[in-house]
């Protein structure tokens, strides 16, 4: 009996993972992929699995699977990544409060601690010791050099799953069991996934609209590489973080140090910066980031939240240099409130998208689960 054909739009992280699940599934798989290579979101961010950012549940179980197929990957292909694990620094006794909540309520469901000033300034010499109080420890945190290995998963998964890829081609329609390409050829499948990330525009725009999906910008910077070899260890991050991430929504004190965050740091808030900082293989450090949302988001980089960014990283770290390298923005999409977008708009046709910023860490736990629902 021949293998049922399985169609994926878009090479992105999602339909990377999605891919991958259905050729599990046994399904004889094609991703179609308009540009010559990923160039989305995928590679214009930290480069971070971060299940830290994840409530206990569904989606911290989703991110942890992910991790596990991130690693198997990556060591199928002897790529780079770094486990460092990741350090959330306080300042202030509201935000060590929040943490010390947070640890209570997740210590049988992860590997997370709180560590005072001492145990903090031994795991990273980055941390701003001035006022330093301590720091969330957790241990899941991986690095991976996104722009380099969303460049080789195609030819990995290729490799080990017989998955079939068409790069530089446009799906300009879709249409029950049958795809049109913008040179008018036609290709039918049993099952058709829809994983174009920020582009609600080429196809489904009506299903796009009705959903209340958005688009999320977000700017980010990189630095030169770190002299002699310096290593700042666990990626890291500032009390900021603790109001941005869905793992923390439910701590008791966060009501509060919300408060606080409005009146010291009400720009940063306007802008949805909170900061984030991961290293790259070759020692490089990757910076940001903001949140504007909106269909039509503003395609120019905003100097002043950049400098928003930096003010706030300056508080809670140090490092040899901070020369800036690169400066870039992503755009992906988001819909408030959920953290994925499934759709089904026709028979055999489905679109996934939506997992709100998170893509690095959810999407291979969210395919197996999509897939395994079908």
């Amino acid at each position: 009996m021949p293998k049922k054909k399985a169609l994926v739009v878009g090479a992105g992280i999602v339909g990377l993972a999605a891919a991958r699940a259905l050729a599990i599934k046994g399904y004889k798989v094609t991703v179609i992929e308009k540009n010559h290579n990923v160039s989305g979101a995928s590679v214009r961010n930290f480069g971070l699995i971060w299940p830290i950012g994840q409530p206990k549940g569904k989606l911290l179980e989703r991110a942890m699977k992910s991790r596990k197929i991130w690693l198997e990957l990556l060591d199928s292909g002897n790529l780079w990544y770094n486990p460092s694990g990741s350090l959330h620094l306080f300042y202030h006794a509201d935000e060590m409060q929040v943490a010390e909540e947070f640890v209570g309520q997740n210590e049988h469901y992860r590997t997370c601690k709180i560590l005072n000033r001492a145990e903090t300034l031994k795991m990273t010499e980055a941390a701003n010791p001035k006022g330093l109080k301590g720091a969330l420890w957790s241990d899941a945190e991986v690095v991976v050099e996104s722009r380099q290995v969303l460049l080789k998963l195609p030819q990995l998964l290729e490799n080990n799953y017989k998955i079939n890829f068409l790069f530089g081609k446009s799906v300009t329609k879709v249409k029950k069991e049958q795809i049109t390409l913008s040179d008018g050829q036609k290709i039918e499948a049993d099952l058709i996934l829809v994983c174009t990330g920020s582009d609600f525009e080429t196809l489904f725009q009506e299903e796009y609209k009705a959903s209340g999906i958005t688009k999320c910008k977000l700017q980010m910077m990189r630095t030169v590489p770190q002299p002699h070899q310096w290593s700042i260890g666990p990626s890291l991050c500032g009390g900021l973080t603790l109001t941005h991430n869905s793992a923390f929504e439910k701590m008791p004190s966060l009501t509060k140090l919300k408060q606080r965050f409005e009146e010291e740091w009400k720009e940063q808030l306007k802008w949805g910066v909170h900061v984030l900082v991961s290293q790259s293989p070759e020692l490089e450090l990757t910076l940001g980031d903001s949140h504007e949302y909106g269909w039509n988001v503003d395609p120019f980089d905003k100097q002043f939240i950049n400098q928003l960014v930096l003010d706030y990283l300056k508080t809670f770290s140090k490092f040899k240099t901070l020369e800036i390298a690169q400066t870039w923005n992503g755009t992906y999409a988001k819909l408030h409130g959920k953290s994925e977008f499934i759709a089904n708009p026709e028979k055999g046709v489905y679109i996934l998208n939506g997992l709100g910023g998170a893509g690095m860490t959810l999407s291979f736990g969210l395919a197996e689960e999509f897939v395994k629902s079908l």
